[in-house]
């Protein structure tokens, strides 16, 4: 008897629903059954993408606590939060791969979108009081060193896990790659007022950019609960 398509852990066809431009395509899309071999080699990647996300986290939590203090840095302080909030959704994805189901996965995005608000909020009022109140924090080497490594370690790991994600077809996994992505990008936008604010004395910066991580994380909780809430 020759093996299903199912059974072979066979590439097959599927429908992709319309994009944002309102096309509708298909294409060929790997999907793993239960029982291909690549599946455990896969959700293996995805646990160490994870643990590696969290472990760094955890040391940039006490890095940018004393940089923050030194330099009495909002901004050092806000990227601190950041990280607490990366690490739950890091937390969340560990969760979901212990487990099968739409269920659960549907409660981990749900989760995800949660910290997505939070980041969103914190960003909006911590840029609004900054600008308001006219906050010159001092120059921080330490901060802008621990930044500049961060912003590349975040996007190299948000890319493994949009890859991991993909192939998996996991789409908790594939958000949290987005939240790690806004990570790497609020550590390009501390970094970068950091050293416009030592250089230039343009204290300014980092609170108008924060703006910016305010719409992708607002576009984010979109997408969690409504896009995919309806589809």
């Amino acid at each position: 008897m020759r093996p299903t398509p199912r059974a072979a852990g066979i590439v097959r066809k599927q429908k992709v629903m319309p994009s944002r431009a309102g096309t509708l395509a298909w294409h060929d899309r790997a999907v793993l059954t239960a029982d291909d071999p690549r599946r455990p080699v896969l959700v293996r990647r995805g646990f160490v993408l994870e643990y590696l996300t969290l472990g760094w986290n955890v040391v940039g939590i006490v890095i940018l606590a004393t940089a923050a203090i030194s330099a009495r840095s909002v901004a050092l302080a806000g990227f601190g939060l950041d990280s607490l909030i990366e690490i739950g959704a890091s937390t969340v994805v560990v969760w979901e791969l212990s487990g099968t189901g739409e269920d659960r996965q549907r409660r981990g995005l749900r989760l995800i979108g949660y910290a997505f608000t939070g980041l969103a909020l914190y960003l909006l009022v911590q840029s609004t009081l900054d600008l308001a109140t006219g906050y010159h924090p001092r120059h921080s080497p330490l901060g802008i060193g621990w930044t500049a490594v961060t912003a590349v370690a975040m996007f190299a790991l948000a890319a493994g896990k949009a890859r991991t994600g993909r192939e998996l077809d996991n789409p908790v996994l594939r958000t949290e790659g987005r939240v790690t992505t806004i990570d790497g990008i609020l550590a390009t936008a501390v970094l970068l007022g950091l050293i416009l604010n030592a250089a230039a004395g343009w204290w300014w910066a980092d609170p108008a950019a924060g703006y910016v991580l305010v719409y992708y994380a607002s576009r984010e909780v979109r997408e969690i609960f409504f896009r995919n809430e309806h589809s």
